[in-house]
């Protein structure tokens, strides 16, 4: 894979699949062959006991280039404030920063809405930093993990519908601006886009 781009703006990968299809994995191995410092962006909450452990054992496995921002809903201003000072970023995940952001808005008729507002929030910080090279000049590569929620069942009820259906139009607004597009399965990486 090769991460750096020739007009030396920060690259956009992203990577998606199924559940335990080995995305986070993949995402960290390629961004730890870059060199010099790394930000983690944790979109998980530490709501549960399992939950806790998880996100200890993921902090484990990332060496000392590595800091990390726990980060449930603004994104796009870590990256804004924070993204000039790290050669890699990863973000880990998009679809529990999109569950985190459906979940701070009430159930109005407005709702969708304004989630879609944040989606398009979120895709134009990463523009913004690919259309300001000189501020994010050492910045190489933005590692982004989602799942692909949409291959299986229509769920029975309407929420998990609407969270679907929200994570299908967040997956193709990001897929369009990357650079690359990895579909992952079986721990195995897909190049859909190059």
């Amino acid at each position: 894979m090769n991460l750096h781009s020739d007009n030396m703006q920060a690259k956009i990968i992203f990577i998606t699949g199924g559940a335990r299809s080995g995305k986070s994995s993949f995402a960290l191995r390629e961004a730890e062959k870059i060199e010099g410092k790394k930000l983690f962006i944790a979109t998980a909450q530490p709501l549960d006991a399992e939950m806790i452990a998880r996100i200890e054992r993921h902090r484990k496995e990332r060496g000392r280039d590595w800091d990390t921002a726990e980060v449930p809903l603004k994104i796009g201003e870590t990256l804004k404030n924070q993204g000039a000072f790290y050669k890699a970023i990863l973000i880990d995940c998009l679809t529990l920063w999109l569950f985190n952001v459906m979940g701070g808005h009430e159930e109005t008729s407005d709702r969708d809405a304004k989630v879609i507002e944040t989606i398009d929030t979120l895709v134009n910080a990463l523009q913004d930093i690919r259309h300001s090279p000189r501020r994010f000049d050492d910045l190489s590569s933005i590692f982004i993990v989602s799942n692909e929620v949409g291959m299986g069942i229509v769920p029975g009820y309407r929420s998990a519908r609407i969270f679907r259906d929200m994570a299908g139009q967040l997956n193709q607004k990001v897929a369009q601006i990357a650079d690359e597009v990895y579909f992952m399965v079986s721990g195995l990486p897909l190049q859909v886009k190059r």
